[in-house]
């Protein structure tokens, strides 16, 4: 039976599945045609509709802001069901804080208009995901960084933020700066995007329910920097038994 604390170690994943990669398909399908509609000549530009450009706009902002609540939702879960509350109340209470100032400059982030305002909430946001990633309930891999769901996680968020953050001036630069700068930075999110794919299952294997979770513990004593498992079989012999002891 599937107890509540496995339940909400599932909420992550699902809305990852369910909802982001369908979005990371739709919108980089949306950004190449509005690139080839923008790139194509007149004659050409006809067979492309002229809203991809809208869409592509629109669509990213959800999926970034997408991203942002999901890697918060991530960060959410083993903080809380690890946190002591009663030993710990005031870093529990700061952390909730902590989450509330990060969704609040995200939702702002989508309000302002100024790039000074923009750059403000941009970095409260970004600033509010650091923090809670670095409590010590957060699983990091520090070990195997180049291979962390975490930081490849944190590192798309903050990619998501600053996308944000500087959409209005892509229309507004005639030297194309930014929208190369944009076009280079989601490049390398799309990658980011597709190693969370790998990373995340990978760790979903590795997270054993909570009934199994005391069982594995006695049984393996694990050494995870240097990938190393010593295993007692239930049928091994007890050595301080042994014949001749």
């Amino acid at each position: 039976m599937v107890e509540l604390k496995d339940f909400l170690g599932l909420i992550h994943p699902f809305l990852a599945v369910a909802f982001i990669f369908p979005l990371i398909g739709v919108v980089s399908y949306f950004s190449l045609q509005t690139r080839q509609r923008r790139l194509s000549a007149k004659e050409d530009r006809s067979k492309i509709p002229a809203n991809v450009g809208g869409e592509h706009l629109r669509l990213g902002r959800w999926l970034s802001n997408g991203v942002v609540l999901v890697a918060l939702v991530g960060l959410a879960y083993p903080i809380y069901t690890k946190i002591s509350w009663a030993e710990d109340s005031f870093r529990a209470g700061f952390i909730t804080l902590i989450f509330a100032a990060t969704i609040a400059s995200l939702f702002f982030l989508n309000q302002a208009r100024t790039p000074l305002w923009r750059g403000i909430f941009a970095t409260l946001t970004g600033a509010g995901l650091v923090i809670l990633g670095s409590q010590p309930e957060i699983f990091r891999r520090g070990f195997e960084w180049y291979v962390s769901h975490y930081y490849y996680g944190i590192a798309a968020s903050l990619l998501m933020i600053f996308s944000l953050a500087m959409f209005p001036d892509i229309y507004k630069d005639r030297s194309n700066r930014w929208r190369n700068a944009h076009i280079v930075l989601n490049c390398i999110a799309l990658l980011l995007f597709i190693g969370q794919g790998f990373t995340g299952a990978r760790d979903l294997l590795e997270i054993p329910l909570s009934w199994q979770q005391p069982y594995v513990e006695q049984l393996y004593i694990n050494d995870c920097q240097n990938q190393e498992c010593t295993v007692q079989p239930a049928d091994a012999p007890d050595l301080e038994e042994s014949p001749g002891s």
